[in-house]
């Protein structure tokens, strides 16, 4: 039984400047029954002294994890198992949000009926100069049954709650060394089998930082390229639309390959054999300009 409403879970590396952001907005939230799990994904910038600093002072529970790095998927999936709440909310470690996020946000979840189908509510975010981000949902409130429904909702930066029991079904795979995972990956097995809803609410603030270099996602990628090689072959089986099946058939063959996958294994592993092999050409070409710009890089 869950005893708090909500776990707030933060994932951070070498994030001491940013933090504070995280922490003010919490202190300031108008509603309190929740926790706040820190894991630390190996950080050498004094992030865990200025934690112990906040649990010694706040008046809410922080409870601070260290792992060496591993990746923020490999955190979050401990903070998923270490919650107490009902409901996790995943705030990265270099956001804010509105003072009412938390009271809203329970506040719509306690008016959906039929609690037990649903997995997930999103609400919408903006910019620190208060401009929205993506469009608004076509009503102030909308429930997706559908994947197709929440697949084309979440396709811009959204900010939600889920289930934590549902989350503990369904966690982050964790693959040898390799330090990312698309986050869509979790979502989209949660789309297919609950429901969704959305509210055109602005609770959380998404904030720009002057000089601040994000790494392209086709290069965290080739870092993890077995765990892009499941989200794509994953998402090429789900119904989407078919350009986007053809998509993501040529990453599932193009991660494939970096994972060193044989021919046959990429073959044998899908359940879209044929398509597969009409796009092994397509998915070898895209495999080669990968190799072509690594050695660019290397050289440069």
């Amino acid at each position: 039984m869950s005893r708090l409403a909500f776990t707030i879970s933060t994932q951070s590396y070498n994030r001491k400047h940013q933090l504070p952001r995280v922490y003010d907005s919490l202190k300031a939230q108008t509603f309190r029954d929740f926790e706040w799990v820190i894991v630390d994904d190996g950080s050498s910038d004094g992030t865990e002294e200025l934690v112990k600093a906040w649990q010694r002072e706040s008046d809410f529970p922080i409870r601070y994890f260290y792992q060496q790095n591993r990746g923020k998927h490999v955190g979050f999936n401990w903070a998923v198992r270490e919650a107490q709440g009902e409901l996790l909310l995943s705030f990265d470690s270099d956001d804010s949000c509105v003072p009412t996020a938390l009271e809203r946000f329970k506040y719509h979840w306690d008016a959906i009926p039929d609690k037990e189908n649903y997995s997930t509510l999103c609400a919408l975010c903006m910019d620190d100069r208060g401009n929205l981000i993506g469009p608004k949902y076509p009503k102030d409130v909308v429930d997706a049954e559908s994947f197709q429904e929440q697949y084309r909702y979440r396709a811009f930066e959204r900010w939600g709650v889920n289930r934590t029991d549902i989350l503990r079904q369904y966690p982050f795979p964790e693959v040898g060394e390799e330090r990312y995972a698309p986050e869509a990956l979790v979502w989209n097995r949660l789309s297919m089998r609950y429901k969704a809803r959305f509210v055109n609410e602005v609770l959380r603030i998404y904030h720009y930082e002057p000089g601040d270099v994000v790494p392209a996602m086709d290069k965290r990628k080739l870092k993890s390229p077995r765990i892009a090689r499941i989200y794509y072959s994953e998402l090429s089986g789900m119904p989407v639309p078919a350009w986007q099946k053809v998509r993501a058939t040529i990453n599932y063959i193009r991660w494939s390959l970096h994972a060193q996958s044989s021919i046959g294994d990429v073959i044998g592993d899908t359940n879209h054999r044929l398509l597969a092999v009409s796009l092994l050409p397509a998915g070898f070409l895209v495999y080669q300009r990968d190799l072509t710009r690594q050695r660019r890089n290397q050289l440069s």
